[in-house]
């Protein structure tokens, strides 16, 4: 094996960890192992600090009724623009005198 070819090997299997670890946190897998495959071992350490994107609050898309994130403008499958989302007012029950 040359030296190039041992470097591509450690830039994929950098990438691939990377991409593994994107994916477990909500991202997209191909762009972590672009990001871990490019930066040499810098992709990792960006994939183990980015949030978690599971965590984030989502609702459904009125009209086809995708489920989308909740800061999400525009439904991604249908193209429905979505407002952002008013909090139903909730009623207390009458405390007895």
């Amino acid at each position: 094996m040359g030296g190039g070819t041992e470097l591509i090997v450690i830039c994929f299997f950098l990438g691939l960890s990377a991409g593994v670890i994107g994916k477990i946190k909500g991202g997209s897998f191909l762009l972590w192992f672009v990001i871990g495959a490019c930066t040499f071992g810098i992709g990792i350490m960006a994939a183990l600090l980015a949030r978690v994107e599971r965590n984030e609050p989502r609702r459904a898309c009125p009209t086809c009724r995708n489920v989308i994130k909740l800061s999400d403008q525009v439904c991604m499958r249908c193209g429905e623009d979505l407002d952002w989302p008013v909090a139903e007012p909730v009623e207390m029950p009458a405390t007895a005198p």
